[in-house]
């Protein structure tokens, strides 16, 4: 049974194999180049952000301190480093790093939460040990800086770092359930999973309007999305089981003999 659904196909500018072994995980042209731009702006986003905090360095030395000018500073300090942050992760997701390489692959993953760190932490030490400061003045603009590096680091901060191994193995699962062992699913604009059947139901409700479909890897690049839907995956088993039997027996006669 076919969806109703519209289905939007997303573009690979490479090949997909029809294939169910594994090969290893090489990112598009187009991938690579969109993580280059995404890299570059995160880049610029973050020296903003440590411009800022400079700034904001400069204007702890004045007499009286500007308290007004420093929060503003700290608020586009954390809003810089929060824009560098996202971007970088998103980068990350077009061109993944290899688990192989442990520390690159962790400062590639976690550049994020490193320069929150720097964009925040001098300046929070800086702030609680200046002497131009009331202790009052410095408890506000001190915890307006401990938060916004705690918002920033969190942001910063990759829970579930991709991988090119990662890539490979979630492939190959889905071109081993695929009866063509193609690399092809499909999923929607707020779903967590991606599905090997247009028709599963968890994707044919009335708040879906819009089934797109691509590879693994493109679910994950656009959507972020790590999961296998479950309902899918039996399917899929289920379908495949079937296809095996001998031709004198039918999925019946398999579990009456097995009762």
């Amino acid at each position: 049974m076919a969806t109703k659904k519209k289905i939007t196909r997303i573009e690979d500018d490479q090949n997909t194999t029809s294939s169910s072994q594994s090969t290893p995980f090489v990112p598009t042209k187009e991938s690579k180049s969109k993580a280059t731009q995404f890299r570059v702006i995160a880049i610029i986003a973050w020296i903003l952000a440590i411009a800022a905090e400079i700034w904001a360095i400069i204007m702890l030395r004045e007499t009286p301190v500007n308290m007004t000018g420093l929060i503003i500073l700290i608020v586009v300090d954390l809003i810089f480093a929060v824009i560098g942050s996202i971007l970088w992760k998103k980068a990350n997701r077009f061109d993944p790093a290899s688990e192989k390489d442990k520390v690159r692959f962790f400062i590639q993953n976690q550049l994020g939460l490193i320069i929150s760190i720097i964009a925040f932490l001098p300046l929070v030490i800086l702030i609680f040990t200046n002497k131009n400061m009331s202790g009052k003045q410095k408890g506000i603009v001190g915890t307006i800086a401990v938060v916004a590096l705690a918002i920033a680091g969190i942001v910063g901060y990759d829970f579930n770092p991709p991988s090119i191994e990662q890539y490979e193995e979630q492939t190959k699962e889905v071109k081993s359930l695929t009866k063509d062992g193609a690399d092809h699913v499909y999923w929607t604009k707020h779903g967590k999973s991606y599905h090997i059947y247009s028709d599963c139901s968890y994707i044919n409700t009335d708040r879906t309007n819009e089934i797109f479909e691509g590879t693994v890897a493109k679910s994950r690049e656009l959507k972020n999305i790590t999961d296998l839907c479950d309902r899918c995956e039996k399917r899929a088993i289920k379908e495949k089981e079937g296809t095996l039997l001998p031709t004198n027996q039918t999925p019946n006669n398999v579990n009456s003999n097995n009762q």
